[in-house]
């Protein structure tokens, strides 16, 4: 936990993060990751005689979309190959499902919060559009399911 000199803790800042995928090591820096997320799908059962409300069970855990954002990289990329790979070919055509690591770093790169991520495969690989009257990066995006994540808040070092 950080804290300033008075006590208030202060959040740590979302920009230094890593992803690392297993089988794809040094080649997956990414400037965006989003869908950390997991929510309960309720059933709304009507309770006879009580009219006041209606009870919601939980039924699942569902687990959005991984959505990860970066530069597009010119050279090999093992990343790029299992996307292309799993896209093109199905799932069958590569070693299956990977497990994904999202780590939030502190300003010695350090993790502070790991979310592991098990069974992701690509769903959709995107390029921004190419317009030759702007001087922008090309980007891509890619999406991949999963079944579910862990969260794990890393011991800091004093």
């Amino acid at each position: 936990m950080q804290a300033r000199e008075d006590g208030i803790y202060v959040p740590p800042p979302v920009f230094a993060f890593r992803v690392e995928i297993d089988g794809a090591a040094g080649d997956t820096g990414f400037q965006e990751a989003s869908g950390l997320q997991v929510e309960f799908e309720t059933e709304d059962v009507a309770e006879g005689g009580q009219n006041r409300f209606v009870h919601k069970l939980p039924k699942r855990t569902k687990y959005s979309n991984l959505v990860l954002k970066r530069g597009a990289v010119t050279k090999d990329s093992a990343f790029a190959i299992w996307v292309s790979r799993a896209l093109s070919g199905g799932l069958v055509q590569q070693a299956g499902p990977k497990t994904v690591l999202v780590k939030l770093l502190n300003d010695r790169r350090q993790p502070l919060i790991v979310w592991t991520v098990f069974g992701a495969y690509p769903l959709r690989w995107e390029h921004a559009g190419l317009n030759a009257m702007t001087n922008e990066v090309l980007t891509e995006t890619v999406e991949l399911s999963y079944q579910f994540f862990q969260r794990k808040t890393v011991a800091q070092a004093a």
